[in-house]
């Protein structure tokens, strides 16, 4: 495992308070050389609700909650339509020009966001952002991976600590090819790359793949590794 998956994983530790997990991301976000970070989570059961946390400045939470702009906001609703990562731009927030102007006027002006439903139907989101530098695509290349498993781990950590729901969690098992092919895709290789590894068929890498999110629950890949590791089952 890598040293920045090692660091990600002690936000999972069991001893932090929910507020100790939330400063934990913040402080990756940093690290990530992004100013700001915001995680939402939304509960369908036992009753439909949102909870929110950010280091937002101020200003801009109080107006974000008097204004209700979660319900317009076009980087939830994204969200609520694909897990594919976003970023923002003009495009996304051509409907919703005021609502743009205004954040960038907090300073909120470059974003990159990922939402995540697990097989319970709990969804969350996490955003980072900043007041200047654009997201390039050097930049993707050397830190999108850190930035998924950052998502992962905060939705796995948070929701655990907010839903009661994984109270009686099941017992999972993986083959010992299922657990070299997910030690694999953590460190960053494509299920190509780890056929040649491997000496199998790409088609068996994603045979294994999918077989791992099934009985992880995982929403996918990159969350089937990082539960199998929270779980011990990639030790």
């Amino acid at each position: 495992m890598n040293n920045w998956q090692e660091d990600l994983l002690m936000i999972t530790d069991a001893k932090l308070s929910e507020s100790q997990i939330i400063k934990h991301i913040q402080d990756t976000a940093v690290k990530l050389e992004f100013e700001y970070c915001a995680y939402g989570l939304q509960l369908i059961f036992p009753e439909e609700k949102v909870v929110m946390f950010n280091n937002y400045p101020q200003q801009w939470q109080r107006r974000y909650e008097s204004e209700n702009y979660l319900a317009i906001d076009p980087s939830v609703a994204k969200g609520r339509q694909s897990q594919e990562p976003l970023i923002w731009s003009d495009e996304l927030f051509r409907n919703t020009k005021a609502f743009w102007e205004e954040a960038r006027a907090a300073g909120l002006k470059v974003g990159w966001a990922q939402s995540i439903t697990d097989a319970a139907g709990v969804a969350s989101m996490l955003t980072l952002s900043r007041s200047s530098q654009p997201i390039t695509r050097l930049e993707l290349e050397a830190n999108e991976i850190k930035m998924r498993w950052l998502v992962n781990v905060a939705h796995i950590t948070l929701s655990r600590r907010i839903c009661t729901r994984l109270a009686n969690p099941h017992e999972v098992k993986l083959t010992s090819r299922e657990k070299e092919v997910l030690k694999w895709t953590g460190s960053g290789k494509t299920s190509f790359e780890i056929s040649c590894l491997l000496a199998i068929s790409e088609n068996t890498v994603n045979f294994h793949i999918k077989n791992s999110i099934l009985k992880l629950s995982a929403s996918n890949k990159t969350a089937a590794v990082v539960q199998a590791f929270l779980t011990g089952l990639l030790n």
